[in-house]
């Protein structure tokens, strides 16, 4: 089999950093700040500190749908965190999230300010402050967060393990590839058994159920992440495109997947973001052509 080896385990593990692959400057086997950095806070009571992962998209996303809703008190600043130069180990970002792991979101709305980190937190915690995208029937809340949950714990083997593999990995290595192509293809396919007999995830409504699965999956079957949709044929899950789809069609999306982007079209990315006039006026296609 390609990619099989002699490798043996030593009896203990030592950090070797040029195992990293193309993460290696910010892999690392301790947590902790590496360097004092203060955050900017804005004049918005939430400020998010973020970069547009499908991880980072689920809160924009939540942001914009809140804000298309009326929810005025959803305004909010979104700061950009460039992880690959390592601004997550900055110690103010830290003191928000000690896992290092963007996004972040601080609310300053209160007496207190309250921290809240992880992306399906920050999705429940934004749902019950605002009242939207989480059922409050005990039997529909309870289908909502089952799909919330399921996304968190099955994107692991889609990001760490089938896109690592597949894309950033230094060398391919079959196993590894088969392995994770396997069980995304898995994931799918529960997805798209799912989708064939209700038009969201969670039932009829749309939730941050949809919110936190659609960055990862949806931008897979679309053909935007890892470059594998003829590997992993996705038009074999129509369920999933058509969904994919329709929630695409929605502005809010759209207009949450651009911030704090850092790649595709320049007119796509909307690197920070302190108010709704910036989707029209601080794109990077706008700014580049005002210098």
């Amino acid at each position: 089999m390609s990619g099989s080896s002699d490798y043996i385990p030593p009896k203990v593990w030592t950090w070797n950093k040029a195992n990293g692959g193309q993460f290696a400057s910010i892999n690392r086997p301790i947590a902790g700040p590496t360097h004092e950095k203060e955050l900017p806070i804005g004049r918005h009571p939430l400020q998010l500190y973020s970069l547009g992962t499908p991880n980072g998209q689920k809160v924009t996303i939540m942001l914009e749908e809140l804000l298309a809703l009326g929810h005025s008190g959803a305004e909010y600043d979104a700061w950009l965190i460039r992880i690959g130069d390592g601004d997550q180990f900055g110690s103010d970002f830290v003191k928000i999230n000690p896992n290092s792991k963007i996004p972040a979101l601080m609310d300053r709305s209160g007496e207190k300010p309250i921290r809240v980190f992880e992306s399906g937190a920050i999705l429940t915690y934004l749902a019950e402050k605002f009242g939207a995208f989480l059922p409050t029937e005990p039997s529909a809340r309870a289908e909502c967060l089952s799909w919330l949950f399921w996304q968190m714990g099955s994107a692991p083997y889609l990001g760490g393990g089938f896109g690592h593999f597949y894309a950033y990995a230094p060398t391919k290595i079959e196993y590894a590839i088969d392995r994770f192509a396997m069980e995304v293809k898995r994931q799918l396919d529960v997805l798209d058994r799912r989708l064939a007999e209700s038009e969201y995830l969670a039932g009829s409504d749309y939730t941050i159920a949809d919110i936190a699965v659609w960055p990862w999956y949806g931008g897979l079957v679309k053909g935007w992440t890892y470059g594998a949709a003829e590997f992993l044929q996705v038009e074999d899950y129509k369920n999933v495109l058509r969904w994919a789809d329709a929630i695409f069609s929605r502005p809010a999306v759209q207009r949450g997947r651009m911030v704090n982007r850092l790649s595709g079209d320049p007119s796509s990315q909307l690197h920070e973001r302190h108010d709704a006039s910036d989707f029209d006026t601080r794109t990077q296609d706008k700014l580049a052509a005002a210098e």
